[in-house]
């Protein structure tokens, strides 16, 4: 098996394949500080589709470059965590320096690009300089959707492949499928929350936040059992977490927000906040919980996208380039949050929408297979072109 090295981790490993945050006993450590959570679903979900028996960490922010040389010699390739790299204010750090003396193959795991509100994407000479050191270093660069693939193109890298990202297969199973039951049967409930947004990406903040405010209460009042799903907004892990004095201190600090107080907190939000309010600093405990919901929706990308991942029916409401991107993905039924239709939730309640998602995800698990054979990692996912569909060995 392989012996990998992790570009930009998103937390501590445990049981060889399983994330945590940092410190995760101790959440005081923390506790004021945004990370968000989603995150290190993509680096769980990614360790879980690979074989390796070693795993390490890159350093890119304050190297030393014996360090790098010794890394050379224990190491086999590379993988940068999908996320959201591709956008304006990327900061690599040493990462050309490091790349240039390591010398190994560094593969794109899913990432993405944002595109801003308004004008095209800008990137810098650094950007555009590591994503062509990574094209080169592999057969091929896994993106998230058509957009990144098309941010690509446009800058000359057109070895692209079109894999989603890996929390949508974290189960490794070719035959998962959504099946909606009765929309009257659906009790319970999980709403993935997106508080903090940047007007650089959300063209509308009013209507952003007075929708998130209104889905939630509408949802409240119509199921019986309801969780509202938090993602490291500081103010949403202290009323989890905190002391009384710390709840007390980020209610206040809500309160005190123009946007949030105008927009967002009202008197059945704050009891809502105070009463059905979830978050964890590990994935294991999100997984946990999607898995007793009847539905899963909202504004998170990966939240949603843990849902679905494990058989559980999600909708998500897209508000920028990059939810837009993977709904499309994967044909995920979807709302525009600046839309002006009313959302009515008995319209995307419909298994033919969920049967283009089934294929969708299927088509995606396939192509995302391909990548990790194409590019020689030793992985665990089903060959589905081949009638044995055992899981591919492949030496890295």
């Amino acid at each position: 098996m392989a012996r990998v090295l992790v570009m930009i981790p998103s937390g501590e490993v445990y049981d060889h394949d399983c994330v945590r945050w940092y410190n995760y006993q101790d959440v005081q450590k923390s506790i004021n500080h945004y990370h968000n959570i989603g995150d290190a679903f993509v680096f769980d979900s990614s360790l879980k589709l690979m074989n390796y028996d070693k795993l390490g960490v890159l350093p890119i922010a304050d190297p030393k470059m014996e360090d790098i040389d010794r890394l050379r010699e224990e190491y086999d390739y590379v993988f940068l965590r999908g996320s959201n790299y591709i956008h304006s204010d990327m900061d690599w750090r040493n990462t050309i320096d490091v790349l240039k003396r390591l010398k190994l193959p560094v593969l794109g795991f899913g990432i993405g690009a944002q595109a801003p509100v308004k004008g095209k994407i800008e990137l810098s000479e650094q950007t555009k300089t590591v994503l062509r050191m990574m094209a080169d270093s592999t057969t091929s660069i896994g993106v998230r959707g058509a957009y990144t693939a098309q941010v690509l193109w446009d800058l000359g890298i057109t070895n692209v492949r079109i894999v989603g990202c890996p929390t949508a297969f974290r189960q490794n199973n070719p035959d998962m499928r959504i099946k909606l039951p009765s929309l009257d049967s659906v009790k319970n409930v999980g709403i993935t929350l997106r508080r903090e947004v940047s007007p650089a990406y959300a063209q509308d903040i009013k209507r952003y936040l007075t929708f998130h405010r209104d889905l939630v209460k509408h949802l409240a009042d119509r199921f019986d059992d309801m969780t509202l799903m938090a993602q490291g907004e500081p103010e949403e892990k202290k009323l989890v977490f905190g002391s009384n004095a710390q709840r007390e201190e980020a209610m206040q600090a809500l309160k005190n927000n123009d946007w949030v107080k105008n927009w967002y907190l009202d008197d059945t939000m704050e009891r809502l906040y105070r009463e059905k309010l979830f978050y964890s600093d590990v994935v294991s405990d999100y997984e946990d919980l999607v898995r007793t919901k009847d539905c899963v929706l909202g504004y998170r990308l990966h939240g949603n996208l843990m849902a679905l991942s494990n058989g559980v029916p999600s909708i998500y409401f897209t508000y920028d380039s990059r939810t837009v991107e993977f709904a499309e993905t994967y044909q995920i039924p979807s709302y525009d949050v600046f839309s002006e239709k009313e959302f009515v939730l008995e319209d995307y309640w419909n298994q033919d929408l969920f049967d283009k998602f089934n294929r969708a995800w299927f088509q995606t698990y396939r192509e995302m297979a391909q990548f990790l054979t194409e590019n020689n990692i030793d992985h665990k996912m089903v060959d589905v072109m081949k009638a044995d569909t055992q899981p591919q060995r492949k030496v890295a």
